[in-house]
């Protein structure tokens, strides 16, 4: 019964990961913590993740541009280093209500402004979305609402926003997991769950790999910000 529990939620994750670009850790983190305790269940969120993002990578290589990547992931990592270790001595639920109320916001905006997401964000803006973002992805696995729109603003065609994205996660899975083993998050005790998860969010990544080419970049928008209020009235909800 268990493995339904990882491979079931790793398939939704993967097809949500593959339309939108993120929301495999938010759709992961609704189940594993009936398992594991949050900071582990955001740490194998995140190494499930990395199947579809992986795939993803490999897919859109083509359309990677390693200069809108650098210093966003720079400033998002530093912060999440930070707060990895900050879950056992915050009110992490005030915390969960707080960025629900933040995206429930932010995806009601966007969707009512016309103009809202296809410009280019100011520094001080574009820096917060990496700041509020890395907070959160050390707390909960969760980062990529923010950093969503941040690459969607800078993109004009799918493929720039999922390849640049997907690119910032892999890098983002790679430093915050070595940061997670190594201070005893995560252990070889959690590899079978983790690969039962990528099993299935392979199999979800590749059915949204079938979606996405019929999708125009105005319904990738409208799914990402209808994707972010969502994920905002859970947080609100639970």
């Amino acid at each position: 019964m268990t493995w339904l529990l990882v491979i079931l939620p790793g398939f939704l994750a993967g097809l949500v990961q593959g339309l939108t670009g993120f929301g495999a850790a938010i759709i992961m983190m609704i189940f594993l913590p009936q398992l594991l305790p949050v900071d582990q269940s955001a740490g194998v969120a995140g190494l499930i993740m990395a199947a579809s993002v992986i795939t993803m990578v490999v897919r859109y290589r083509q359309h990677i541009r390693l200069k809108r990547i650098i210093i966003p992931f720079i400033i998002y990592a530093s912060v999440a280093a930070w707060s990895v270790h900050l879950g056992k001595v915050l009110d992490v639920q005030l915390l969960r209500t707080l960025l629900g109320g933040l995206l429930v916001g932010l995806a009601i905006y966007f969707t009512l402004s016309k103009q809202a997401g296809t410009q280019r964000y100011p520094f001080y803006v574009a820096g917060a979305f990496m700041i509020i973002s890395g907070f959160f992805n050390g707390l909960f696995g969760i980062g990529g609402p923010l950093m969503a729109l941040y690459f969607l603003s800078l993109s004009q065609t799918t493929e720039d926003y999922i390849a640049n994205l997907q690119t910032f996660f892999l890098f983002d899975i790679i430093y915050i997991t070595t940061i997670r083993v190594s201070t005893g998050i995560l252990s070889s005790a959690d590899i079978p769950i983790v690969l039962i998860g990528m099993l299935g969010a392979m199999l979800g990544t590749l059915l949204a790999g079938q979606i996405l080419p019929h999708m125009n970049m105005l319904m990738v928008r409208r799914v990402i910000y209808a994707f972010i209020g969502l994920s905002g009235c859970y947080y609100l909800v639970f």
